[in-house]
C-alpha cells in the first residue's frame, strides 16, 4: 500500500512535464523529460525511482544518450538516458532495461515493460 502511495505522490509531482514509466520487477522508474519540444538531446532529464519492495526513492538528474553521426557532433539513434550519482551510474534503456553500475560491477539489470 505504501509503494502505491510513494508512486502516486511521484506521478503528480512530476505530471505536469512529458515522464514515462518503466515497471520492472523491483522498480518503477520514472524519467522525465524538462526539455523543449523538437530538442534531440537534452542534460535536463530526471530520474525518479521507487523501490517497488520498501517504496524508498531516488531522484536523479540526467541526459539523453544516443549514437552519433560519423561527423562526432551529430546525434543519430535514441539509446536511452544517463544518470550519475555518488559514482553510480543508471542507464535506462529504449528497450526497457535499467542497469545500474558502479565501476564495471553490475548491480542491479532488470527488464521491464514501458507504462502506457
Amino acid at each position: 500500500m505504501r509503494f502505491l502511495f510513494v508512486y502516486a505522490a511521484v506521478f503528480l509531482c512530476v505530471a505536469s512535464a512529458y515522464s514515462e514509466t518503466l515497471i520492472t520487477p523491483s522498480f518503477v522508474v520514472i524519467i522525465v523529460n524538462n526539455f523543449e519540444e523538437g530538442d534531440v538531446t537534452s542534460d535536463d532529464v530526471t530520474y525518479v525511482g521507487v523501490s517497488r519492495k520498501n517504496g524508498s526513492t531516488i531522484k536523479i538528474k540526467g541526459r539523453t544518450l544516443h549514437t552519433m553521426e560519423a561527423d562526432g557532433v551529430t546525434p543519430n539513434r535514441f539509446l536511452g538516458y544517463v544518470f550519475e550519482k555518488d559514482k553510480v551510474s543508471y542507464f535506462v534503456s529504449t528497450e526497457g532495461t535499467l542497469r545500474v553500475t558502479s565501476g564495471k560491477k553490475v548491480l542491479v539489470k532488470e527488464s521491464g515493460q514501458w507504462a502506457e
